[in-house]
């Protein structure tokens, strides 16, 4: 059973080919400026890395020639793609509508084509891929895996904002929460390692990296999570500002003179640790720079690593308590600096970060001391796998 993930940004495709008899990764690759020039597809086949350089317009012809990769010429996985039984699209948003996977029908795609209001950036490359799949691999089932499906459990007194209830009734102004496929996936191996349910635990996982966001999950389930009605709210990010006082924007606006797009750009790509610092959007150029001395690098690490911490207090009071924090992302399961600083004041929790264990050992490990009594883990996320265990699910059924 092979099983194609594909993740479509606004000019690339991400994508994995797995082995889903074994759970095993056969070959992944990514196209980059699609529609721009020198594009070009970086993939990987045991091993080696290869690219291959031309014009690619669109997503069709990036898909086009993704698949040809995969099945034809020298480097070929596969024979055919009949060998494919199933393609999983990640999609950013489903609104409401979807709580869970769903196999993709005429009526899905309307369904994330009414979604694109509330996620103009993303569900709209996420329907190329759709529709260059249904295109191309007619036959084939197309299965859609939201972001947002697993914060859907939350309660209305967790994803309500203190505007007019007609906003919500009108356009769906809500905390939805996204990086959902990483926090369950995250939720799953974490009771796994501890030898337990889901259903038996409650977890404050942290999916830190370029984007970040915490999620407090009680009992299996998303009770409240840091992200909003977009991935702006929550966090400071690589280049988002995370949360602000709501009138900052018409105070931005007003004194930079700024449209309304110009001051989303602004927080959305502007911001964040790349503008508090100055220096770099990327967390290791940070840390790097931390560590040499730079006393604005080492001041924004600090803010982010305080948010962490708040956001963690405060879903342990919402959960009434916790039974392990879990660290996860590219942020998240590589840096112990940033950990360590998270780490710094769980004296509350009874627990205490162990120095040798945060600073290295295997991908997946505790990083507590043995008796503490709210555990502390790194667990790698794996989204790709989660979306693929999807596709399974329904071709099992």
């Amino acid at each position: 059973m092979k099983i194609l993930v594909l993740n479509c940004g606004s000019s690339s495709i991400k994508y994995q080919l797995l082995d889903m008899a074994t759970e095993t990764l056969i070959t992944k690759g990514l196209v980059e400026r699609i529609g721009l020039k020198d594009s070009v597809l970086k993939y990987t086949v045991e091993g080696v890395q290869r690219k291959i350089e031309r014009d690619i317009p669109g997503h069709s012809e990036g898909i086009s020639l993704v698949l040809d990769v995969i099945s034809k010429g020298e480097h070929r996985v596969i024979d055919s793609l009949d060998e494919i039984t199933a393609v999983g699209h990640r999609v950013t948003h489903g609104g409401e509508k979807f709580k869970d996977s769903v196999v993709i029908t005429d009526s899905v795609i309307k369904d994330i084509e009414a979604c694109i209001p509330i996620a103009p950036l993303h569900n709209p490359a996420n329907l190329e891929g759709i529709y260059a799949c249904r295109k191309l691999m007619p036959d084939t089932l197309q299965v859609a895996v939201f972001d947002t499906a697993f914060h859907q459990t939350m309660p209305e007194k967790a994803y309500m904002y203190g505007l007019p209830y007609d906003l919500y009734k009108k356009y769906g102004v809500r905390r939805y929460g996204f990086h959902g496929t990483s926090h369950r996936y995250v939720t799953e191996q974490t009771a796994k390692l501890m030898g337990k349910k889901p259903e038996d635990l409650k977890l404050v996982i942290c999916h830190l990296g370029n984007g970040a966001s915490v999620t407090a999950v009680k009992n299996g389930k998303s009770v409240d999570t840091s992200m909003g009605f977009t991935p702006l709210e929550g966090l400071i990010m690589g280049t988002r500002c995370g949360e602000i006082d709501p009138a900052l924007v018409c105070f931005i606006m007003e004194h930079e003179d700024m449209t309304a797009k110009q001051v989303s750009r602004y927080l959305n790509s502007k911001s964040g640790v790349l503008g508090l610092s100055e220096i770099s959007s990327d967390f290791r150029d940070l840390e790097d720079a931390a560590i040499a001395g730079d006393e604005r690098a080492e001041m924004t690490i600090n803010a982010f690593a305080y948010q962490v911490e708040r956001y963690i207090g405060a879903y342990i009071m919402v959960m009434n308590g916790a039974d392990a924090i879990v660290f996860t992302a590219g942020l998240g399961e590589n840096s112990p600096y940033v950990r360590a600083k998270v780490c710094a004041d769980l004296d509350y929790l009874g627990s205490r970060l162990d120095a040798a264990r945060n600073e290295k050992g295997e991908k997946t490990r505790k990083i507590s001391t043995d008796d503490s009594k709210v555990a502390v883990y790194v667990v790698p996320t794996n989204e790709e796998i989660m979306i693929a265990r999807e596709c399974k699910r329904f071709l099992n059924k």
